[in-house]
């Protein structure tokens, strides 16, 4: 499931912070799921391969947060190490800011 499918079904309340136990088996979608549903991150609404890192400190710490909530939800042991390498792994690949390919596209007019 991708990161738009989760949101989707979010919007339409057919999941909450506890009921993502079928994602817990794959740590990227858990820390992908909190990044985006916390406005830590948001993607590009026109290039949907692009993750943006809002920046926001507070939005950061309650999505790892919430990953540990949603692993330990299942009675899966949280290995904080791992949960932290993949948050700070996913927002390291994250475009600061702003979209690199918007950027490029307005430089280029």
């Amino acid at each position: 499931m991708d990161t738009w499918e989760l949101l989707h079904d979010v919007k339409k309340g057919a999941l909450s912070d506890m009921a993502v136990d079928y994602t817990t088996h794959d740590l990227a979608s858990v820390v992908r799921y909190s990044l985006a549903t916390t406005r830590a991150t948001a993607i590009c609404p026109f290039h949907e391969n692009v993750t943006i890192r809002v920046g926001d400190d507070a939005a950061e710490t309650h999505a790892y947060l919430r990953v540990i909530r949603i692993v330990e939800s299942d009675g899966t042991p949280c290995e904080h190490e791992a949960l932290g390498s993949e948050v700070s792994r996913q927002l390291g690949q994250a475009a600061d800011g702003v979209c690199p390919e918007c950027a490029a596209l307005r430089n280029d007019q």
